[in-house]
């Protein structure tokens, strides 16, 4: 059990007003901490690939957008690179990802975002239901991918790889 004086962390706030400004059913759901993806499924009851990793990637113009990638794989910047048409994507500091969505690292996620950054999905993230981080520590967040890319008209593409064990 998270301990929150019966206070909600505002990230919250800011995950359930914007679902509910597009009309995007979620499911927020508290959840203990986990010191691994594979630990992190386990407690969610769904496998590895069902949690979704929101990166936030910076442009060289200091811009940034989102990359979706299923949990049991990596993103493949030679393929998000080409998807996006630049020649150079990187992840930022935490501070920086933070400054660029209002969330910290391990809760980010588009929806609620302080900027609306375009939305890239790995295409095998289609079809399913998926967890996401949810804006504070010690939640999950659940969504219909099709859902959450019709609603952010998010870009669809092979923008991962299988993960490097």
């Amino acid at each position: 059990m998270i301990e929150t004086d019966g206070v909600e962390p505002v990230g919250l706030d800011r995950v359930r007003a914007a679902a509910s400004a597009r009309h995007l059913p979620i499911e927020l759901r508290e959840r203990p901490a986990a010191n691994s993806l594979v630990e992190a499924a386990a407690l969610l009851g769904i496998e590895p690939a069902g949690i979704v990793k929101t990166l936030v990637v910076k442009r060289s113009d200091d811009t940034y957008l989102f990359a979706l990638v299923p949990g049991d794989r990596s993103i493949s910047w030679p393929k998000l690179r080409a998807v996006v048409g630049v020649n150079k994507l990187q992840l930022p500091d935490p501070e920086r990802a933070r400054a660029a969505t209002g969330y910290e690292r391990g809760t980010i996620v588009p929806i609620g975002s302080t900027t609306d950054w375009p939305i890239f999905a790995d295409e095998r993230i289609r079809g399913a239901r998926i967890a996401m981080g949810a804006g504070a520590h010690g939640y999950s967040l659940f969504v219909d991918a099709d859902a959450l890319i019709a609603a952010y008209g998010a870009t669809v593409a092979d923008i991962s790889e299988a993960a490097r064990t």
